[in-house]
């Protein structure tokens, strides 16, 4: 019997907004300060709520949602702030540890 692969995606597996906020706040904290680690954490929670819809919410473009947050993507902190609200996610600051 041969064993079957599949290709992991985390977006399947991000249901709740708390799901979703904690795998944002741990890419933030293993990102050691990566942005395009980051953009492409909040590019698989986007993934998970539907690009469409989150086109839709943002004002912005499918095509530029991809971009700006794939690996290579390094979206402007306003464009990461109104996909965060999209997303129904707060982004706060805290002193550092």
């Amino acid at each position: 019997m041969k064993t079957k692969l599949h290709e992991y995606d985390v977006a399947a597996h991000l249901r709740t907004p708390e799901e979703m906020a904690a795998y944002l706040e741990a890419s933030i904290a293993e990102s050691d300060g990566d942005a395009a680690f980051i953009a492409k954490a909040l590019g698989d929670i986007a993934r998970a709520k539907g690009m469409a819809e989150l086109a839709r919410e943002t004002g912005l473009g499918r095509e530029s949602l991809y971009k700006a947050l794939s690996a290579e993507g390094n979206p402007q902190l306003s464009t990461v702030l109104k996909i965060a609200k999209a997303l129904g996610l707060e982004i706060s600051v805290k002193p550092a540890a």
